[in-house]
């Protein structure tokens, strides 16, 4: 029966809790793969199996599969009995590796072993040997230990051996949902969905939020964030995006306040209307796509003088990252081409030509004491749209 074996590194090492996250790992797997022909999924021996149906199709699965964190690596493979008689295990092995082979143009390979139960009775080096052998005798083909073309590999469980000719990477981190929820302040740029992006990546559930300059502008931002949400969602199947109207919140700054100051003001704004939405959605921190150094806003002063008007956590992803860095991830998770397309957003909107670069608190707070910031808050939220999605379309 032919099925997907995969495998995890970070869970492995995490001694007694690992159960808890093999266990939320094939359960995100299991919604994965709904539709897709996948008859069932089980941990076995530090290794996930994802039986497959004759109907399914393995490129939908593969998809599927390298969009799911917590796998390190995976491969379709097939399976061959251990029992009734272990002693004849390794003819059954390699004859069916060796039927398997014509379909595959190569010139050397390796046999490659794990025994997972080590009360059968030959070893990982009696498989590699015996099955290197039947090859090389039917094929003709070379070994080679260093750089082969065609790597076989087995994994021996107690009743059943694994083989497969093909290895796919995974996306790696911790399994959706193992790290709690965080609020994503979501811009229309290339950097928030990369930060997000890594975010999910240590397991954390996110909740998206964007800042639109409306009735200023048009609503390009708000639909290339939808766009970027859909992306997005496909590595934890739901997700919810909140559309903040900001346009008039900025003017109110602008009457208000200092043209130098207004970044941080508006920064500071929309920290306190994200923490109220991730509050509303039990979630335990506020995820922002700053590098250090970036822009005016992002300057060791500034960014403390905006984390100050925060009562969650504000993790930032990207702080130690280049600008060539987060494109280049960008691109590999592909948000990259839709994150250039033009639009205007609230970050354009207002924008004085000289921000400060060295805000200093006091007088921030200062200037927010003649601007009644609650009230800017209640009224962010009063106006406040809410849009679902889930893979592999939006609801």
């Amino acid at each position: 029966m032919r099925c997907a074996i995969l495998h995890y590194h970070e869970l492995g090492l995490k001694g007694r809790n690992r159960p808890y996250f093999e266990q939320r790992l094939v359960r995100h797997l299991r919604l994965v793969l709904r539709g897709t022909g996948a008859k069932q999924v089980d941990a076995l021996h530090g290794r996930i199996r994802v039986m497959l149906g004759p109907e399914a199709s393995w490129d939908t699965v593969r998809d599927r599969l390298r969009r799911v964190f917590g796998i390190a690596h995976f491969g379709l493979a097939q399976s061959v009995p251990l029992d009734p008689d272990p002693a004849q295990a390794l003819d059954r092995l390699k004859a069916a590796v060796a039927a398997a082979l014509p379909a595959r143009p190569f010139a050397t390979f390796r046999v490659s072993t794990k025994r997972a139960d080590k009360r059968l009775p030959f070893t990982s080096m009696d498989v590699d040997r015996e099955v290197g052998a039947h090859v090389c005798a039917t094929t003709g083909k070379k070994v080679d230990l260093r750089k082969p073309e065609l790597t076989i590999s087995i994994e021996a469980l107690s009743k059943e051996a694994y083989f497969s000719l093909d290895r796919e990477p995974g996306a790696g981190g911790l399994p959706m949902g193992t790290s709690g929820k965080v609020a994503c302040l979501l811009s229309g740029g290339i950097d928030s969905p990369v930060a997000a992006y890594r975010m999910m990546k240590r397991g954390c559930k996110a909740v998206f939020v964007h800042f639109h300059g409306r009735p200023y502008v048009s609503r390009a931002s708000e639909e290339k964030v939808r766009d970027l949400v859909e992306l997005l969602t496909a590595y934890q199947l739901h997700a919810r995006l909140y559309l903040v109207p900001f346009g008039d919140i900025q003017r109110q700054i602008v009457l208000g306040a200092p043209a130098a100051c207004r970044v941080v003001l508006y920064r500071r704004m929309m920290v306190r209307i994200a923490e109220e939405v991730a509050r509303r959605e039990r979630c335990w921190a506020l995820v922002t796509g700053d590098s250090l150094g970036q822009v005016a806003s992002q300057t060791p002063q500034n960014l403390s003088v905006v984390e100050e008007a925060a009562g969650l956590p504000v993790l930032r992803p990207l702080i130690g990252m280049d600008k060539i860095e987060i494109t280049q991830q960008a691109e590999s998770i592909g948000t990259f081409e839709t994150s250039i397309e033009p639009d205007q957003d609230c970050c354009r909107l207002f924008v004085p030509p000289h921000p400060t670069t060295r805000a200093d608190l006091e007088h921030i707070k200062k200037i927010e004491r003649a601007i009644d910031p609650t009230a800017l808050v209640k009224q962010g939220l009063e106006q406040i749209e809410v849009a679902e999605f889930a893979f592999p379309r939006p609801l």
